[in-house]
């Protein structure tokens, strides 16, 4: 089975940093389609940015100037770096995979397009 693992959350306070991993295993790693979902209580799942098997990453255009998503092939590990962060990132964040050879062309930021989770690592921030 296709496990993911995140960590790296916590609490911090507005204008921090967090940079949070997403440990995979159960799969060959780097031929996935990636992505990093949030999600705040009583909302869906927001998309937040993908990362295809060439390391190629789309963020969404409001976050793009603080978020910066990459990967270690090596370490099978999909980072997300958050730099000045704001009360409203608040959420439980997510990583996620598509289906083995699923196309990861485009903003991919549906969360039905995804068939892995890891369980989430709460960020907070104040």
């Amino acid at each position: 089975d296709v496990q993911l693992v995140e960590s790296g959350g916590g609490s911090v306070q507005a204008g921090g940093s967090l940079r949070l991993s997403c440990a995979a295993s159960g799969y060959t790693y780097g031929t996935y389609c990636m992505g990093w979902f949030r999600q705040t209580p009583g909302k869906g799942r927001e998309g937040v940015a993908r990362i295809d098997s060439d390391g190629r990453a789309d963020i969404v255009e409001s976050m793009k100037d603080r978020f910066t998503v990459f990967k270690d092939n090596a370490k099978n590990t999909l980072y997300l770096q958050m730099n000045s962060l704001k009360s409203e990132d608040t959420a439980m964040y997510f990583c996620a995979a598509r289906g083995l050879g699923a196309d990861c062309s485009g903003p991919r930021r549906s969360s039905a397009e995804y068939v892995y989770w890891g369980q989430g690592t709460q960020v907070t921030v104040s």
